[in-house]
């Protein structure tokens, strides 16, 4: 098997030498070595190409976006981001995002060798994740990070299963949406070519706390249609888009005739929260054949049950394609478990979204 080949771009010598310890251990890594900053990176690029960067974001000379700019525009490589983040900096991490990395993964300012040590497992699948990427789909525009915890529970721990739940149809329609790793590009896609008459829209993305305010803000003042974070007890409304909050599930209620949302705490689901697989189940709980499911890029099988579960309850349920994925992993589970009923590009995704309106097909 061919090893990915993987360089760490970093002014801290204490992140340079426990990611050095890590990826020497991991027999499908080629560890390339490490740059205190990205002018000798591009000398030592010059020599041998990386597979995968990962990627400081302030360093001297030349700060971790402008080289991510670089990259993307002379030669568009796979990117993690590895950084030091506050509430301050998010903004600054997200116009990284925006440049075209494909992971993030948040470091703390102090601790940093046992946030390394304990945290390996999330970056070295998040360095496998990019270096399975597919760049001619990435846009410059925000990705996301999943994090990953030892036990893997389902959305039995947040929710209880459908089974048995009658749905009465009603006039409003819902779209829920599920996407991870370059999922923010793909939001950014779909949501500004919807007009203002469109169904309400829930948004799992896979991002980290502090990240989805801001992107969600960034996402409004692109669309025609309203795009929030969701607080607990929110309405979903025609033309509104509702995105989880990171580090808290979002699931869907109905009220008589009403859909709100409610956010909550609980543990992480597939390792993740929030986690699509929760905000499927709710949906096809709550709005059964009412309701359109679309799963998007990303890594993992976070969706496919609750995909399935919608499918099930009567729901319209679509799959984006890989050719336009980033990565291709959650719509190929979803797939393969038989929760899908049509594949589509993404730019096909918009139509189905305004045509699920009316018909919900």
């Amino acid at each position: 098997m061919r090893k990915i080949k993987v360089m760490v771009v970093d002014d801290s010598a204490v992140v340079r030498q426990v990611m050095q310890m890590m990826l020497l251990a991991e027999p499908d890594i080629d560890y390339l070595g490490a740059a205190s900053d990205p002018v000798f990176a591009i000398d030592k690029m010059a020599h041998q190409w990386p597979d995968v960067i990962v990627l400081d974001v302030e360093m001297p000379r030349m700060d971790g976006i402008t080289f991510l700019r670089k990259l993307m525009r002379e030669h568009p490589t796979p990117v993690v981001i590895c950084s030091s983040l506050t509430v301050k900096g998010a903004q600054t991490t997200l116009q990284a995002l925006e440049a075209g990395a494909v992971e993030v993964i948040t470091k703390p300012q102090s601790g940093l060798r046992d946030f390394l040590q304990e945290s390996s497992r999330e970056l070295l699948g998040a360095i496998r994740a990019a270096a399975q990427s597919n760049m001619q789909a990435m846009r410059p525009r925000p990705a996301s990070t999943a994090a990953a915890v030892p036990a893997r529970l389902t959305a039995d721990v947040i929710l209880r299963g459908t089974q048995g739940t009658a749905m009465a149809e009603t006039t409003d329609r819902i779209v829920a949406i599920g996407t991870s790793t370059g999922g923010t590009q793909a939001l950014e896609a779909v949501l500004p070519a919807l007009p203002r008459v469109c169904p309400g829209i829930v948004i799992v993305q896979h991002m980290p706390e502090k990240f989805t305010a801001s992107f969600a803000q960034r996402l409004d003042s692109l669309c025609q249609i309203e795009v929030r974070e969701a607080q607990h007890n929110d309405r979903l409304l025609p033309g509104r888009a509702l995105i989880a909050p990171g580090g808290r599930h979002m699931v869907l209620k109905r009220s008589g005739a009403q859909y709100h949302v409610e956010v909550v705490d609980g543990p992480m689901v597939n390792r993740h929260r929030p986690s699509v697989d929760v905000l499927f189940r709710s949906v096809a709980k709550y709005a059964g054949k009412n309701a359109t499911g679309i799963i998007m890029t990303g890594m993992g099988d976070d969706g496919a049950r609750g995909l399935k579960e919608m499918r099930e309850a009567g729901a319209f349920t679509v799959a984006q394609d890989e050719a336009s994925c980033v990565v291709f992993g959650m719509p190929k589970e979803a797939i393969r478990f038989g929760a899908v009923e049509r594949v589509v590009p993404l730019d096909g995704v918009p139509a189905l979204i305004v045509a699920a309106h009316g018909t919900g097909r």
